[in-house]
């Protein structure tokens, strides 16, 4: 049996990722000579934002732009209206949202 090239497969696995997520986590030892110099603790959380949101990931930031785009509908703002002005080292610039 031969494997064959299935374009739906990972349109399927993409689909399962952001809807239900995965978690990746690793541990890796850097040693020298059966001497461990540097040890790294890495876990990342892949997923779709509603899946995130659902999970207690990215709340803040959920609720603020949520906020920020009832206060744009609320006040009729623009996409230009969007700036806020900060002053740098006595220099007042405009920086975007």
């Amino acid at each position: 049996m031969r494997p064959r090239k299935d374009e739906d497969a990972l349109v399927d696995v993409l689909d399962v990722v952001l809807r239900d997520g995965a978690i990746l986590r690793a541990d890796v030892i850097i040693s020298v000579a059966d001497v461990p110099l540097v040890g790294i603790k890495l876990s990342a959380a892949i997923a779709g934002m509603e899946t995130m949101t659902e999970y207690g990931l990215f709340q803040k930031w959920d609720v603020d732009r949520r906020a920020r785009a009832v206060e744009r509908r609320q006040y009729g703002r623009g996409r230009d209206d969007d700036r806020e002005s900060i002053t740098v080292n006595g220099r007042e610039r405009d920086e975007l949202e």
